[in-house]
């Protein structure tokens, strides 16, 4: 497991190319039976994909979790981004179809992911966050959870937020999770855009055509950045950061909170007049 430290606004003004994607770009996710896990100091979140092919593949801990099993003072959401796969949380099975969702609550000890069919293997993406209470492990459908629609076709930004791990749909401790997919002709994501001091943020770019890239921007607003995003590649977003993204194409893309609250709309919103 990889383990980064968390970056001060300061320092990153002083961040080239190469030392922006170091600290805040997550990339090869998803290698073959293998678990990559990134652990990050920005709110303690982790990070990590799974794609199962000849076996199962069991949540493992390392000396960083200081704990006997990943669980133990933890919960995580997993979404399906591939084919057909299923999830074992303690003897129990739950089939997550692609764009399904499953969350773990604090206490599960043996989990363990593997796909329906090995030429068609599932892409487990998920996130962990610290926690300080047991909420009922619960399934998750697209069709089944929270829909919000926002954006206007003149501004280039028609989607639908799905908010799965959220208040209004389930209990969890702190962690927020959803999934933002953009109509066929849009390409931004929260612009006008904002920050919140008070959580954090990961964005997991999807969906996207092999040819086609995101540019990310990140950064205090008077002093921005990007990031040249692929598919299925995801980005730290501190605190302080704005985060916003316009690609060549439609796509989809999973968030995913962790912080002081689970008020989504806790927002601290930037002008454009502000942005630099």
């Amino acid at each position: 497991m990889e383990i980064r430290y968390a970056v001060h606004p300061e320092h990153f003004k002083s961040m080239d190319t190469d030392a922006v994607r170091k600290q805040l770009l997550i990339h090869g996710l998803f290698e073959k039976d293998l678990l990559k896990m990134l652990y990050s100091h920005v709110d303690r979140i982790i990070v990590g994909g799974v794609c199962p092919v000849d076996t199962a593949v069991p949540l493992a801990v390392t000396k960083a979790f200081g704990t006997e099993y990943f669980l133990e003072r933890r919960e995580m959401g997993i979404f399906n981004v591939g084919s057909s796969g299923s999830v074992l949380v303690d003897g129990k099975e739950y089939i997550l179809e692609n764009k399904d969702c499953l969350y773990i609550g604090m206490g599960s000890k043996e989990i363990s992911l593997k796909s329906a069919a090995p030429d068609k293997p599932a892409r487990f993406y998920f996130n962990s966050a610290p926690a300080h209470a047991n909420y009922p492990t619960m399934k998750l459908l697209k069709k089944d959870v929270q829909k919000v629609n926002l954006g206007s076709p003149d501004k280039l930004n028609v989607r639908t937020i799905n908010q799965f791990i959220h208040p209004s749909v389930m209990k969890s401790c702190q962690l927020v999770m959803g999934m933002t997919e953009l109509a066929p002709g849009s390409v931004w994501n929260t612009m006008p855009t904002h920050t919140h001091d008070r959580r954090m943020e990961v964005y997991f770019y999807f969906d996207l055509p092999e040819d086609s890239v995101v540019f990310h921007f990140l950064g205090e607003p008077s002093e921005t950045r990007h990031i040249v995003m692929r598919n299925e590649e995801a980005v730290i977003s501190p605190s302080w950061s704005i985060h916003s993204g316009m690609a060549t194409s439609n796509y989809t893309f999973i968030w995913g909170m962790v912080g002081e609250n689970q008020t989504f709309t806790d927002m601290d919103d930037v002008p454009m007049s502000a942005l630099r």
